[in-house]
């Protein structure tokens, strides 16, 4: 079983963290969190990838300390399992360093890219009629802009984890739970001046000009995605977390 937490250090872990941010890399690790230990030649069925090229990332993983040899059903080939759960760090820490403000960025866009995957693959299992009707009414994306302080901030962060890993323990033997990718980001944003240019405020992707977003935008509740995700392979998700004060980790894929 692997260990809850590694925390990374950006003066420590520099090689570490420039390893990690190789999307591949990424994607194998976050598999064999999701799905367990395997080769890398299973690991290369369902990326889509050569097994020699699996194979060598895996070796990269290991040799910073992410993956470690499992046991093997059959002795013919290398099984690799993830040496922890959940990949954390410290935000004040990071934001120190060019490059460890560089790795929060690829990470947090690798997450975003994710999101896209989740959605695509969640819109599939509806119309295959894999996830059942009790599941639609409580799944969604939604996107609030509450005013808040920093203090307020930390204590949604703990709300949300403990009540997140209650759930979660409650509910591990229960043979009614499925896998659910929860994704979570708080981003505040500072107040624009006058006449000053607003991202915000522009049009999105796909959206009419001058028009409104077509799902629930903020202060709306729960909306079902409206439009097919970008196609890609499958696997598990990448929550956000929040580990005390400066604390920000990353759980399952993302950065793991």
């Amino acid at each position: 079983m692997a260990d809850e937490n590694r925390v990374l250090d950006p003066e420590r872990d520099a090689a570490a963290l420039k390893a990690l941010t190789h999307p591949l890399r990424i994607t194998l690790l976050g598999l064999l969190r999701a799905d367990g230990p395997a080769t890398a030649s299973e690991l290369a069925v369902k990326t889509g990838e050569s097994s020699a090229s699996t194979s060598y990332h895996l070796r990269v993983l290991a040799k910073y300390g992410f993956v470690a040899e499992a046991e093997h059903r059959d002795g013919r080939e290398r099984r690799w399992r993830p040496v922890h759960a959940v990949t954390s760090w410290n935000n004040e820490e990071m934001d120190a360093s060019p490059a460890g403000r560089a790795f929060m960025s690829r990470m947090a866009r690798r997450q975003l890219d994710h999101l896209h995957r989740s959605l695509a693959r969640y819109e599939r299992d509806l119309d295959a009629g894999r996830i059942g009707p009790e599941w639609r009414r409580h799944a969604g994306i939604t996107d609030l802009m509450p005013r808040l302080t920093a203090d307020s901030l930390a204590e949604l962060w703990q709300a949300f984890e403990g009540k997140l890993a209650e759930l979660t323990e409650r509910d591990a033997e229960d043979p009614r739970a499925e896998q659910v990718v929860v994704f979570a980001a708080t981003l505040p944003v500072a107040a624009r001046m006058p006449g000053e240019y607003d991202p915000l405020a522009a049009p999105g992707e796909g959206d009419e000009p001058g028009g409104a977003e077509r799902s629930t935008a903020s202060g709306g509740g729960p909306a079902g995605p409206e439009e097919p995700g970008a196609d890609g392979p499958d696997g598990p998700g990448v929550p956000h977390g929040h580990d005390g004060p400066g604390g920000h980790r990353n759980v399952s894929w993302g950065a793991s």
